[in-house]
């Protein structure tokens, strides 16, 4: 599922909060050394009304530069020059607006000088300090960097070189993971002819791998990789293979990005954007909006939060009662395979013995699922559960309850999760993946989800799971996640489907 954000501002949310906590510090700082020169106290300042209108005033300006201004385009690529260049003119046009302001308020002669001149210093010489900062840890990749759009380009130009070299510099948020170089000889198959003109092209081309030569071979580097889109270059716009590699890409639920001279016939929710320097064609099993996003994510923080809170109030009824159970951690923790095969850990409360795994070889005869997944009545793993698993001890009520899941809300907090979305498969279940069970990593793993409120219980065929998943990201919308959300607690406390 692909995120089109429409304005370049909505890229560098980070930067425009990070600004305004510059501004607002400064001007407290500002406050306090007028407090210290003029041997006043704090509560001079709090009292005088002015004062604390200002700090609303400063936030309404700030995002009406971001707004109406385009500031923050390109800051990841400006030099530090440039940068303090666009810094002192975004304090200039602040200071202009506030002093303006307390003009036309009538205040000019209650408001500190000192305080004005002294928030003016501070907020460019913080801003700029700041800027440079998080733009120094974000080109070196140690902030953040999970989160970058991985990119597969797909060339059949003899100059790919400079196709990379200027993808590379303009991009923002996103890095190239491989290269696919096809040609008339090798875009539809693996044969002689293909391993040939594999052995004597590069493993690499500028600094980035070339990972394949045929459609094959990319298909499962991005079925094994995290492969968010897929960029085509400069490819035969006649070529009805190149049409069906980017619709096999779509099945996949991976975004795809045409340059303009290809056709799009077939291919859903197309848009026209530029990206990294080329104006292309865009099209993915579906498109989420900025605002859309934003509401999501926000959604998640909140239920994230409250579900922490839960989670610890939790912690200290069940921890006693599974340690007394089965001496051992109350949680467990597991590598789960997330958005586009991004690797995360979910936590759970432990509602199985701690050699639940293990045992699981030995009981897959008894597996109801048909597919990649494992599921079993009667599981004797279940704490409490007996020999037979026909038992209702401790695991039995953490599970039919629906407690277990609590602890991750963490990873909803986090960003790993969202509060609805897919199942998040284990390692072993994706490391087995064909090409289209990978279109359910389309969009981030849920707590809950179609799947969960379509009677799981009564699903044991894998396909049937992936369809169910499938549809979610195609039919996505902020109404169905709600109307998820809220069967979700008909199935929890109609105890459906837990077991």
């Amino acid at each position: 599922m692909y995120k089109r954000a429409s304005y370049s501002w909505m890229k560098h949310l980070d930067f425009i909060f990070a600004d305004l906590i510059c501004i607002h510090l400064s001007m407290i700082i500002a406050f306090a050394l007028r407090v210290y020169v003029m041997n006043q106290s704090l509560k001079f300042v709090y009292n005088y009304r002015g004062y604390r209108i200002i700090g609303i005033v400063l936030t309404i300006l700030h995002f009406c530069i971001v707004f109406f201004t385009n500031s923050y385009s390109g800051i990841l690529r400006r030099g530090n020059l440039v940068e303090f260049m666009k810094v002192f003119v975004h304090g200039v046009i602040m200071s202009a607006g506030l002093i303006s302001f307390i003009y036309l308020m009538g205040a000019s002669k209650q408001a500190s000088r000192l305080v004005i001149v002294g928030y003016i210093v501070l907020s460019i010489m913080s801003i700029y300090i700041v800027r440079i900062t998080m733009k120094h840890f974000i080109k070196s990749k140690k902030l953040g960097s999970i989160n970058l759009r991985h990119i597969l380009l797909i060339s059949n130009r003899g100059d790919i070189e400079k196709d990379v070299d200027n993808f590379n510099n303009n991009s923002n948020d996103c890095e190239l993971v491989g290269i696919v170089i096809l040609d008339s000889s090798n875009a539809g198959t693996s044969d002689d002819s293909g391993e040939k003109s594999k052995k004597s092209k590069p493993g690499e081309i500028s600094g980035v791998p070339v990972v394949a030569y045929t459609s094959e071979d990319a298909y499962e580097f991005a079925v094994r990789n995290i492969v968010d889109e897929v960029m085509y270059i400069n490819l035969n716009s006649n070529s009805d293979i190149n049409r069906e590699i980017a619709n096999t890409f779509l099945q996949m639920g991976v975004t795809v990005h045409l340059n303009l001279s290809m056709l799009s016939t077939g291919m859903p929710n197309v848009v026209v954007e530029k990206m990294n320097g080329y104006t292309v064609m865009t099209s993915s099993i579906n498109v989420i909006t900025p605002a859309a996003a934003f509401i999501k994510r926000a959604t998640d923080i909140v239920a994230g939060i409250v579900g922490c809170i839960i989670t610890g109030l939790l912690f200290i009824v069940l921890a006693p009662a599974i340690k007394i159970a089965d001496p051992g951690p109350a949680f467990f923790s597991q590598k789960r395979v997330g958005k586009n095969g991004r690797i995360f850990t979910i936590y759970k409360f432990r509602s199985m013995y701690k050699d639940a795994e293990a045992r699981k070889k030995d009981l897959m005869k008894n597996n109801k699922m048909e597919g990649l997944m494992f599921k079993m009545d009667a599981d004797p793993r279940i704490i409490g559960s007996g020999p037979d698993g026909k038992r209702k001890g401790v695991g039995y009520w953490i599970r039919t309850l629906s407690l277990d899941e609590f602890p991750n809300f963490l990873s909803i907090l986090k960003g790993d999760m969202s509060l609805v979305g897919t199942r998040p498969p284990t390692v072993d279940e994706f490391e087995k993946y064909s090409l289209h069970h990978k279109s359910r990593l389309a969009a981030k793993p849920g707590l809950t989800g179609l799947w969960q409120v379509s009677g799981r219980s009564d699903k044991t065929d894998f396909e049937e799971i992936v369809a169910l998943d499938a549809e979610y990201i195609k039919n996505w919308s902020l109404a169905l996640d709600f109307k998820i959300v809220v069967k979700t607690f008909f199935v929890v406390f109609g105890r459906k489907g837990s077991m």
